[in-house]
């Protein structure tokens, strides 16, 4: 894709599968990778694409600010910044004052921090994109979802938000809003609900046009478009990569 050989890419949960989908595909456009997660990454998954790993927690201001500054000094200043990372709480009515503060400290409070310390990096380079992921759970109510469900409308607020404030320096500010995607979240998910990991992919599955969920690897394409200088005149915008979830 145009406009990305050589750009500076920043994947917050760039280990987990969405995150480290989208790196791989980075990274095979020509972009210099830098991965953040909370968990210990196994060396081999940086090394395969030559990326910088980082462990940091980005609910902590600190350590998210430390963390940028390494990837300017090291990679260059960022241009590209793509927002993956969340913590996966699933509750209704019954959600305690704890796990308020747990989920959105990550999936809201954490990514405002990375945009925060990236953002003049990508406007000493003249312009940048940044892509926070969404959900189709930040469009419609689920059953028991209420607290990711509310993160998830969140970011899309917020990116509506900074594509105004940041549109005159030339960043543009994305949502990207997948359907139900077959990954660990996935699997885990289940587990914690008590679902039977079966009957709910083919459950799951049955609620998409294409009647299937989709692939880590189809979304990571969707997100390189909107890093990329095919997407130069798309900002403030929500793109679906849902299979037609929502279109039913």
């Amino acid at each position: 894709m145009r406009g990305l050989k050589d750009k500076v890419a920043i994947i917050t949960g760039g280990i987990g599968d969405l995150g480290y989908a989208t790196a791989k595909r980075l990274f095979e456009e020509g972009c210099k990778v830098a991965l953040f997660d909370l968990k210990q990454s196994d060396a081999g998954l940086a090394k395969a694409i030559d990326a910088l790993y980082i462990q940091v927690d980005i609910s902590n201001e600190e350590a998210v600010k430390l963390a940028c500054e390494r990837v300017e000094n090291e990679l260059g200043p960022a241009q590209v910044l793509v927002n993956t990372a969340a913590t996966f709480i699933f509750k209704g009515v019954d959600a305690t004052e704890e796990d308020w503060q747990k989920i959105n400290s990550v999936n809201i409070v954490g990514t405002s921090f990375v945009t925060r310390y990236t953002v003049p990096q990508m406007i000493k380079k003249g312009g940048g994109s940044i892509i926070n992921f969404s959900s189709v759970s930040g469009f419609v109510g689920q059953r028991n979802f209420a607290t990711y469900n509310a993160t998830k409308f969140a970011i899309r607020g917020l990116t509506k938000c900074w594509a105004y404030d940041l549109a005159e320096h030339g960043i543009r500010v994305n949502t990207l809003c997948p359907g139900y995607i077959y990954t660990s979240a996935f699997v885990n998910s289940c587990k914690v609900l008590n679902l039977d990991i079966e009957e709910e992919n083919k459950r799951a599955s049955e609620m998409h046009l294409l009647n299937r969920q989709g692939q880590p690897e189809e979304v990571a394409a969707a997100a390189a478009f909107l890093a990329s200088d095919d997407s130069s005149f798309i900002t403030g915008s929500d793109l679906l990569v849902d299979g037609g979830y929502l279109a039913k």
